[in-house]
């Protein structure tokens, strides 16, 4: 899907455009030389200066995922008068009442939200501190205004402190779903990068001895991800799968695309099959009638005794058990599935094993009502906060459809 999104001559036309107009924004973007550093990043990763690349979705993403950790970027993006308007596309306001204002029309809409209060990679005590009263905070006022249990709160253990004091955070994270018990609904733990998964799932499963209720979360593209459903799908409780969005080394994530959706499929047989609840974190429409077909098969008393398919070529084998070993063979991901789009489509309506889809605020929202009124549950993951930048970068990364959105709108206020 990611390379299908938008093709590689539009996009480098628009940005290197910009750059030899002059037009990204002002003096702010000339004198640091923004334009031509962007520009840069897109044609190499596109292959324009780089020669024919074999996968230049995965170039791109690999750069975005690079400026995110870049000072310099992150100075030029934070002070542009220019993305504001991007910048609220995908995030919900810099304050609580921004947060609740937009939860509640998400409810309105049929849709459920996990609210994320961006701050992550807190380094004292007191901004832990301070970063776990701000989700009470939270809590109560989606409490007030009515919006529980429809309204969850996704945490990340980092905006807890968990990179200065494990301990801390540990018990912070207690706090806040004490805090979110009380307001009558649950926290889902977000995942971070591979270096944090075994501490994040510890403290995951702590958690559960007291509040099960608390979700996981579960990154596709990572090589362990298959051991980690295995036991979570055998343990039960909400478990949110996703691609993943962090800069990864190839020897602890896949890096190519038709990889990374091969791993997601085998991981959501695993999940579908399994004692929990999944929560299907995805905006490819293959993947998003894979799961419907999942869910119906499994309700009618069987697995697909064949893999999907992707295009006119079987993907794999999927397992039949929480504990079944699939194939690792990846294949192309193309356009569509025709197997899984009809087990999916199918299956609307129908019988089947409880389940939701989450999305990302501002992306695909026509398509997160469409799934709401045809009867599914549909949860949109929701950031807000001053801390924007290095979640922006990570969605663009993600989908290279939203780098598009992103130059098309520098250059309409050019």
């Amino acid at each position: 899907m990611v390379g299908r999104c938008v093709g590689a001559g539009v996009l480098g036309a628009d940005v290197a455009g910009l750059a030899k107009r002059g037009g990204c924004g002002g003096v702010w973007w000339e004198r640091a030389g923004g334009c031509r550093w962007v520009s840069g990043v897109v044609a190499v990763a596109f292959g324009a200066r780089a020669g024919v690349l074999r996968d230049p979705a995965g170039m791109l993403r690999t750069a975005l995922l690079m400026m995110s950790g870049d000072p310099r970027v992150r100075r030029l993006v934070s002070t542009a008068p220019l993305t504001r308007g991007v910048v609220e596309r995908f995030v919900a306001g810099e304050d609580v009442t921004a947060a609740v204002r937009v939860a509640g029309g998400l409810r309105d809409a049929g849709l459920r939200v996990s609210l994320d209060l961006l701050g992550e990679d807190v380094t004292d005590h007191r901004l832990a501190e301070e970063s776990a009263a701000a989700y009470g905070g939270l809590l109560r006022a989606l409490a007030d205004a009515g919006l529980t249990p429809a309204a969850e709160v996704s945490v990340k253990l980092s905006a807890l402190g968990a990179r200065v004091d494990a301990a801390l955070a540990r018990d912070l994270a207690f706090r806040v779903c004490q805090a979110a018990r009380d307001a009558g609904t649950c926290v889902t733990v977000d995942m971070e990068d591979h270096t944090t998964t075994d501490a994040t799932l510890a403290v995951v499963a702590d958690l559960r001895r007291e509040f099960d209720e608390t979700g996981a979360v579960v990154q596709a593209y990572l090589r362990r991800t298959e051991a980690d459903c295995r036991d979570l799908a055998a343990a039960g409780g909400r478990v949110r799968l996703c691609k993943g969005a962090y800069a990864e080394p190839a020897s602890a994530a896949y890096v190519r695309r038709a990889e990374v959706n091969a791993s997601y499929a085998r991981c959501l047989a695993i999940l579908m099959a399994g004692q929990g609840y999944p929560m299907v974190a995805t905006h490819d429409p293959v993947l998003i009638e894979l799961a419907a077909g999942l869910a119906g098969e499994l309700a009618a008393g069987r697995l697909p005794a064949s893999a999907p398919t992707v295009g006119d070529r079987p993907a794999e084998r999927v397992p039949t058990t929480p504990q079944a070993e699939a194939p690792r063979a990846a294949v192309p991901w193309d356009a569509a599935s025709r197997g899984a789009a009809s087990r999916g489509a199918a299956s609307r309506g129908a019988a089947r094993r409880p389940f939701e889809y989450q999305m990302l605020y501002g992306v695909r929202p026509g398509e997160q009502r469409r799934l709401a009124e045809a009867g599914e549950m549909v949860r949109v993951y929701v950031p807000c906060g001053r801390e924007w930048y290095g979640y922006l970068m990570r969605r663009l990364a993600e989908r290279p459809a939203n780098l598009l959105f992103f130059a098309r709108a520098l250059r309409s206020t050019a």
